[in-house]
């Protein structure tokens, strides 16, 4: 099965799919120990390899280089991929989206934001008119040959909302995303007006969206479920600490114990990464 196929397999197995956001390659090899699947997301990349907030300063060749070290370091995990807007223009999202089926991504996810777009789950968000949007999700359906293809809305208002995720559902988009939905009710609303389109729901930390357990997403027909800053807001957490921690002890590094990480314990993680390591099966 290609990377896509097993994606596709993924969602539609009973439940709901997690995949975990990444947003650099250590906390990919961390993220691997524990889920099958990962999300590229525009928040995380565009805080770790620019330090800026998720606004549209990403440039598509970086995410291209990114995905392709991922990939070559974890052969067998899906890799959805955040594409933002496709990068404003039609033919820059048709052509970034060859490079990434290429180069083994699993699927990627396209917005119909218009610039200066943002986060998802914040406000200010505009989208550009319905048919705009069709027209360009059409055109990277027809260039993609099997990545999985997740349309996704920031509508905000009630009306367009529901408007827009049947509109979605009705083309070969594989997986629909309402991105900052509010309640379950909501959830259960966008479920039902999209048919038997799969559906994706991303939750982050402080965003609009509801805290769900997998288990009741899966109650409410959610097919996939995208984490995506999980490993950031854990690191910014973990990395104050132990520098204030530093501070505190005027310069001392902590006792190394069982329960720590040393020298010894990140190069055996790290080390799991090593292409020849890797077995031929899992590459195909």
């Amino acid at each position: 099965m290609s990377h896509a196929q097993r994606l596709r397999a993924a969602v539609e197995d009973a439940g709901t799919a997690p995949l975990i956001g990444v947003f650099d390659m250590f906390s990919a090899s961390v993220s691997a120990q524990h889920y099958d699947g990962m999300f590229v997301s525009g928040f995380g990349f565009a805080a770790s390899h620019y330090g800026l907030p998720d606004i549209g300063f990403i440039a598509w060749p970086d995410i291209v280089a990114f995905v392709q070290r991922l990939r070559l370091a974890f052969p067998r995990q899906h890799l959805l991929v955040d594409i933002d807007d496709g990068y404003v223009d039609p033919e820059t999202a048709c052509h970034v989206v060859r490079h990434l089926e290429a180069i083994g991504a699993s699927g990627v996810i396209l917005e119909d934001q218009k610039r200066p777009r943002r986060c998802g789950h914040v406000d200010g968000k505009q989208v550009l008119p319905l048919e705009e949007y069709l027209e360009k999700l059409n055109m990277v359906l027809a260039t993609r040959r099997d990545l999985v293809v997740v349309a996704r809305t920031d509508a905000t208002e009630e009306d367009e909302i529901l408007r827009r995720a049947k509109a979605l559902a009705a083309t070969d988009a594989d997986v629909i995303l309402v991105d900052g939905v509010r309640s379950v009710e909501w959830i259960t609303k966008v479920r039902r007006v999209i048919g038997d389109k799969p559906l994706l729901f991303n939750q982050i930390a402080g965003g609009k969206s509801p805290r769900l357990s997998l288990t009741e997403l899966g109650e409410l027909g959610v097919n996939v479920a995208i984490y995506s800053t999980p490993c950031l807001f854990a690191a910014q957490t973990a990395i104050d600490r132990a520098l204030k921690e530093l501070k505190s002890a005027d310069g001392r590094l902590p006792q190394h114990t069982a329960d720590s990480v040393g020298v010894a314990e990140s190069l055996a993680l790290l080390e799991k990464n090593i292409s020849r390591h890797h077995d031929r099966e899992a590459i195909g």
